[in-house]
């Protein structure tokens, strides 16, 4: 039996029952709770909370017994009834250092960029409660989930983690994935805090950014997820701000994050983020894989830090503290968990393929040739290693599907750790295809020799390619291509069958020299655990897909704000950095600036006049959808309101966006529908503006001002095609900071 959560003394037990409950902190009052325990607490018992091993780099016989291991343990205090954290990444799914075993498999949800690309927190928080149900049944109590961070770049390594490119789009779908983990009883994070927008040097590197940029942009997207998603602990990220690590910074972690926002959980360093003791004062409560900073700075070196005065006492209580509290005000003390639960892989796998649908997005349909007819004689799919599944991403938060990886490929990069393969599991588009057009003849030719390729392509009726890009944690892309002479085969392909359809498997924007040789073009991202059946939905028209983009794709990388990634020309790290940076610094210490500041993505783009190869935004659908009776109204708020019609003869989802543009600002999004509709049916769509959308960050009043004045407000079917326009005059609006 569990033991109690109090401790009981002599004189208590004389006390009447009523006066016991009086004297005992209420179990919904999680501050009360933390307090009563810590004071009960040895020192070593506190500082128990404040650190953590990686228990895969520990020796089986010297593990905790009868614990799942994952990517990081703290210790509980069994007396007091306080449970140690047992932590698993991440937002794909349930993934441990176990994945690779055969046997240890979960549902695996497509990729967070495809996610971004649904545009719906509904199914946000869906995909977010499965993952933290397959959590707990397999003994994990904290998820490390919600990667916010902004796509800055398309040729960031961990894009396709992330939420997109818009503060807005972002924040409100990681707070209702987060919701989602955090209904089962568990802890969820918000990661990684904050700029942390790259690969390329990420544990050296230092970010140079004006306030006023960081809040209305990164930090924004976090603010929005903390507000709507209320997560037990921010993780704070590798990278410097301004010359300081981010897992020691004053302003992020003690100002921005607990004074403005009034974060009231714990904050939790990446692995191999923490750099001093010292960090404590700065904000970080936890020191995560302690193994991979080489230092033990929140255990034994915090004793000799507080011998010696650098650490008070009250920063370890305070610390200990917010664990306690966010323990106690999620349900684990109540709802303990224990390994070795099943999964409801069916049921889950019918929400894996749920989110896969939604976040295809159709990019091109020449002459109207998907849906393919049913009556298709022959199909030839060309490529992506469609006969044993589909493309998942590297790094910490691939997740081993049902039924395991059924091929795995070494990194295209000689510099890739040995963890970083290319992986091919879940369902295979080929067997999705044979069954959605079992009067078809379906063949498959690996794409290897092109010659053969366009060959096969020549000789069927359609030819689907399925096009790849690789991305990790760890590692930037070079370029935006799709590499490995695939862009060749594409158009030789095309070249031979104009009935060409391309099926991108990519975790981020990549650019198309062939796009105007192939007849359609779907992006299907790294699609997870159903992704082959959601795919032949979509090329079938079982689906109508209402996916649209979440991010810019350029028409080359000229048109980015950093032509080549920051760091990319850095030298290797010598023995002085690694004694200063730490284990695991690559590079040389490097600064990376934005030149695009708060205009990240489409306004980047809006602001240079520049023409993408496809816009934020942006994304088709088998039927058609009409835009009326814009109604705008101004005054202390902006409202926005009109009616969606669908016009065509199909149901299907639309995606319609309402941006603002001020006189000399970008444009921003500040709020978006999504109606399904049947043929003919309307829906009257309403967004209300946030003022921190609206305005500006006032570094000197501390505060958001949208200042008085003319709005110009669209809504669009992208961020760069509106439909109808409209203005109104708004009062000048503050929000706190």
């Amino acid at each position: 039996m569990r033991k109690h959560l109090w401790m009981i003394g002599a004189a208590a037990l004389a006390t009447s029952a009523a006066a016991q409950q009086a004297a005992t902190p209420s179990i919904a009052d999680p501050d009360a709770r933390a307090k009563a325990t810590l004071g009960q607490m040895t020192q070593e018992e506190k500082i128990g909370l404040l650190h953590g091993p990686m228990l895969g780099l520990i020796a089986a016989p010297r593990r905790p017994a009868g614990i799942t291991v994952g990517a990081g343990y703290i210790a509980g205090v069994e007396r007091l009834g306080v449970p140690a954290l047992l932590e698993t990444d991440a937002s794909l799914g349930v993934s441990n250092l176990n994945n690779l075993r055969p046997g240890d498999e979960a549902t695996a949800l497509p990729a967070s960029i495809s996610l971004a690309a649904s545009w719906d927190p509904e199914l946000a928080r869906e995909g977010g409660a499965m993952i933290g149900g397959e959590a707990r049944a397999k003994g994990f109590n904290v998820m490390l989930v919600g990667g916010v961070n902004l796509v800055r770049d398309p040729r960031g390594g961990r894009n396709f983690e992330y939420l997109g490119e818009d503060p807005l789009l972002a924040g409100t779908l990681v707070g209702a994935q987060i919701r989602g983990v955090q209904s089962n009883n568990i802890i969820g994070t918000i990661k990684h805090f904050a700029l942390n927008d790259q690969e390329t040097g990420r544990n050296v590197a230092s970010v140079e950014m004006d306030e006023a940029a960081m809040r209305e942009s990164d930090l924004l997207a976090f603010q929005i997820g903390i507000e709507n998603g209320q997560p037990g602990s921010v993780m704070c990220s590798y990278n410097r701000v301004g010359g300081v690590y981010a897992c020691e910074h004053d302003f992020l972690l003690n100002q921005v994050l607990r004074r403005d926002w009034g974060f009231k959980g714990f904050v939790m360093s990446d692995w191999g983020a923490v750099h001093s003791s010292e960090a404590i004062n700065k904000g970080l409560d936890q020191q995560s894989g302690e193994q991979l900073d080489g230092k033990k700075y929140f255990s034994d070196l915090m004793v000799e830090a507080l011998a010696e005065g650098r650490v008070k006492q009250s920063a370890i209580d305070t610390s200990a503290a917010r664990i306690l509290r966010t323990i106690y005000a999620h349900g684990l003390a109540e709802h303990p968990v224990t390994p070795g639960g099943r999964i409801a892989a069916k049921q889950n796998s019918e929400v894996a393929l749920k989110a896969a649908r939604e976040g295809m997005v159709l990019l091109r349909n020449q002459d109207g040739l998907l849906p393919l007819a049913a009556t298709t004689r022959s199909i030839v799919v060309i490529g992506g290693n469609a006969e044993f599944g589909v493309l998942s991403g590297g790094g910490s938060s691939s997740v081993t599907p049902v039924g395991g990886f059924k091929k795995m490929v070494p990194g295209a990069r000689a510099a890739a750790s040995a963890w970083v393969k290319r992986a091919y599991g879940g369902a295979p588009p080929i067997d999705g295809l044979r069954r959605a057009f079992p009067n078809s003849a379906i063949s498959y030719v690996d794409g290897k020799d092109p010659l053969v390729a366009a060959a096969a392509a020549k000789a069927a009726d359609v030819a689907i390619v399925i096009g790849e890009k690789f991305s990790t944690e760890g590692e930037d892309a070079l370029d935006l291509s799709l590499g490995e002479g695939q862009d060749a085969l594409i158009e030789g392909v095309a070249t031979a069958n104009p009935r060409t359809v391309v099926v991108l498997q990519t975790g981020s924007a990549v650019t198309m020299p062939w796009r105007d040789k192939v007849a359609a073009i779907v992006a299907a991202w790294y699609p997870g655990q159903r992704g082959g059946d959601a795919i032949a939905d979509v090329i079938s028209g079982a689906v109508n897909p209402a996916g649209r983009l979440p991010i810019t794709f350029p028409a080359s990388v000229d048109q980015l704000p950093n032509l080549v990634i920051a760091g990319s020309d850095a030298p290797p790290a010598d023995k002085e950095t690694r004694a200063v940076y730490g284990l695991q610094a690559g590079l040389k210490p490097f600064d990376i600036h934005y030149p695009e500041g708060s205009d990240a993505g489409y306004r980047w783009f809006a602001k240079k006049g520049l023409k993408p190869l496809y816009p934020f935004g942006y994304g088709l659908s088998y039927t058609r959808f009409q835009y009326s009776d814009l109604r705008i109204t101004g005054g202390k708020t902006l409202t926005v309101r009109f009616k969606v019609t669908n016009t065509g003869s199909r149901e299907g989802a639309d995606v319609p966006q309402v941006y603002v543009l001020r006189q000399g600002k970008a444009k921003r999004l500040v709020g978006w529908g999504k109606p399904s509709l049947k043929p003919r049916e309307s829906q009257t769509v309403t967004v209300t503006a946030d003022p921190r959308v609206l305005g500006d960050y006032d570094v000197k009043a501390k505060q958001w001002v949208a200042p008085a004045g003319a709005y110009a407000v669209e809504v669009a079917t992208s961020a760069s095609d509106p439909v109808l326009t409209g203005s109104a005059r708004l009062s000048r609006q503050t929000a706190r900071p």
